[in-house]
C-alpha cells in the first residue's frame, strides 16, 4: 500500500503538460467477445508506454472501473501523444484498426477520449492521500501559506499576462 501523506499537499509541475482522459463504455454486456479485446488492448498500450518513457507518458490514474471506464493520463506534450496515436509499429494503431473493422458497427462498445493542453492555470489538493494523479506526476509541495486556497494555487500557476 502506498504511503499516505497526512498533510495537505498540492502538485507543482514546472512545464506545460497534457491531460488525456480516455475510456470505454460497454453497451452490450452479453458480448464479451467484443468488449474484452478492447479492454485488453488498453492494457497492452499502457504496458508499452510505461516501458518507453521517451514516448511522453508521465503517468496514469484510474478513475474507476464503472461503465464507462475512465483513465486519466498525463503526457509531456500533445505532440508526443499524437505521435504515439499514429505510430504504425505500436500497440495503438492496430487496436484502433481492429475496433473500427470489428467492433464499431456492432455498437456493443463505445470508446471516448478528451484532450486538454495545460499551459498554466491548474490547481490541486490532496489530504491524507498517497501521491495520486497530478501529484504522482509532478512535485508534491505543502498546500499551506500562500498555497492554502484554490484561488492562490491557481494564481501561482497562471501564466504572466501577455502585452
Amino acid at each position: 500500500m502506498a504511503h499516505v501523506i497526512p498533510e495537505r499537499m498540492t502538485a507543482h509541475v514546472s512545464h506545460d503538460f497534457v491531460v488525456f482522459l480516455i475510456g470505454m463504455r460497454i453497451n452490450h454486456w452479453w458480448r464479451p467477445d467484443l468488449w474484452v479485446p478492447v479492454a485488453r488492448s488498453m492494457q497492452r498500450m499502457l504496458r508499452e508506454l510505461q516501458s518507453q518513457p521517451a514516448a511522453g507518458l508521465l503517468g496514469v490514474t484510474s478513475g474507476g472501473l464503472v461503465n464507462p471506464t475512465l483513465l486519466v493520463q498525463y503526457w509531456r506534450s500533445a505532440e508526443q501523444l499524437m505521435a504515439y496515436a499514429t505510430r504504425k509499429d505500436g500497440e495503438h494503431f492496430p487496436a484502433w484498426a481492429a475496433f473500427q473493422s470489428q467492433v464499431a458497427a456492432t455498437r456493443a462498445v463505445g470508446i471516448w477520449h478528451e484532450t486538454y493542453l495545460v499551459r498554466g492555470d491548474y490547481e490541486s489538493v490532496y489530504h491524507n492521500m498517497p501521491p495520486f494523479g497530478l501529484g504522482a506526476v509532478g512535485e508534491l509541495v505543502p498546500a499551506s501559506g500562500a498555497r492554502s486556497g484554490a484561488r492562490a494555487r491557481l494564481a501561482e500557476t497562471a501564466p504572466a499576462p501577455r502585452p
